[in-house]
């Protein structure tokens, strides 16, 4: 099929007007997000009605019409793994796509892999094999070659058949409802995460007293404003070994952080003052105003209890068609168990965790719940199958 080449603003607002009167919009990006503090976007692919259209941000003076027209009433929009498209769209106009339908996710709730990538959808929905000849393009040069933009194309022109295929499976399995709360609940996620303070993610903290974790906090503060004041990546601002090593030492003297190894770097060396000032805010907080403490380790017999119902949520999730991963982890296996027993260890919250809400409570946690209970037993049934584990009710 033939496609479009968008690189002016007129054939933008042209495109636009087109997208406003179609029923559904799929697309894709291509982006790089090694050398920025946010990722640089590169290129849009876009499937909508009976066009195909590529659209170059490095060209086109403004894409914002773009964003404005994903965001309007009226079409469904289609993605695969759309979490940096979500993140672009939120950015660009502060809104979300309308009616946004991620493949990925959908195909978790019908039993395919999850995450599943786009190859491995698109050859079980549909009999179509990815082309991987462009898979180390550098969509940041121009100009680029027609077989790097169909390439490119590629990612979208099978969305809409993927979809569709999709819905009908979660039409017959009656899970319609769980894809809207996924996709609910998902977008809340990502969109929380655009102004989140993710400092616990610092690798390396788990030793570390509150006090420490204070240091970590507003170190990891003046690094996120200074990436994105530079535009860099926060890791080449300073590592994550760096700013627990600075955590335990405590020092607010520049020559002691000077002579911490790694932090040679002339960058480094002229920030000293503002690593300085960040230690020195969190050794002057009060005790209360450092970060409360992690949750006590899991005992023992919930790490044993967690294994064993991490099997049977596996288990269970296969022979109900969906894929375990997107139901839950043995760490919320852990917390639900802990959370219905009444012990220590579990989440630390008062509302039921994740596995015991929502359609997730419908596929495993009410079983889990009733297997704690010693309202189900437990069976081998047929050892040789991919599912031997059998639930049974006791009388």
């Amino acid at each position: 099929m033939h496609h479009d080449h968008i690189t002016t603003d007129r054939d933008l607002q042209e495109f636009c007007e087109y997208l406003a009167g179609v029923p559904l919009i799929a697309f894709d990006t291509e982006f790089v997000s090694e050398h920025t503090y946010r990722p640089q976007l590169c290129l849009i692919q876009v499937a909508a009605g009976d066009r195909l259209a590529v659209i170059d941000p490095l060209a086109v003076r403004d894409v914002k019409p773009f964003w404005q027209a994903l965001a309007a009433e009226g079409h469904d929009t289609i993605v695969h793994a759309g979490r940096e498209e979500l993140l672009f769209c939120l950015g660009a106009v502060g809104q979300r796509p309308h009616q946004l339908f991620d493949v990925q996710i959908a195909a978790g709730l019908v039993g395919y892999e999850y995450p599943a990538g786009y190859g491995s959808l698109l050859s079980k929905l549909v009999g179509q094999r990815l082309n991987k000849g462009e898979t180390r393009t550098d969509w940041r040069k121009r100009p680029l070659s027609e077989g790097q933009l169909e390439y490119a194309l590629d990612d979208v022109r099978y969305l809409e058949e993927m979809a569709d295929k999709l819905r009908a499976k979660l039409s017959e399995l009656k899970r319609t409802s769980w894809l809207d709360a996924e996709m609910q609940s998902w977008m809340n996620d990502v969109e929380a995460s655009r102004s989140g303070e993710r400092w616990t993610r610092v690798s390396g903290m788990s030793s570390l007293s509150r006090r420490a974790m204070a240091i970590v906090r507003e170190i990891w503060r003046w690094r996120e404003s200074e990436a994105e004041r530079r535009d860099w990546p926060v890791r080449r601002v300073l590592r994550d070994d760096l700013i627990i090593e600075l955590a335990k030492r405590r020092s607010t003297d520049p020559a002691h952080i000077r002579s911490l190894r790694g932090m040679e770097r002339g960058d480094l060396q002229r920030v000293l003052p503002q690593l300085a000032a960040a230690i020195g805010r969190a050794l002057e907080l009060t005790d209360d105003e450092c970060p409360a403490p992690p949750p006590r380790e899991t005992p023992a017999q919930m790490t044993i209890l967690g294994q064993f119902l991490g099997s049977a949520l596996t288990s269970i999730c296969r022979s109900a068609d969906v894929a375990p991963s997107i139901v839950g982890t043995a760490s919320d296996v852990r917390d639900l168990a802990a959370y219905r027993l009444g012990l220590t260890g579990g989440n630390g919250r008062h509302e039921p965790p994740s596995l015991g809400c929502g359609w997730r409570a419908e596929v495993v946690g009410r079983l889990i719940e009733d297997l704690l209970a010693g309202k189900v037993a437990v069976r081998i049934g047929d050892p040789r199958s991919d599912d031997p584990l059998s639930f049974e009710p006791i009388s």
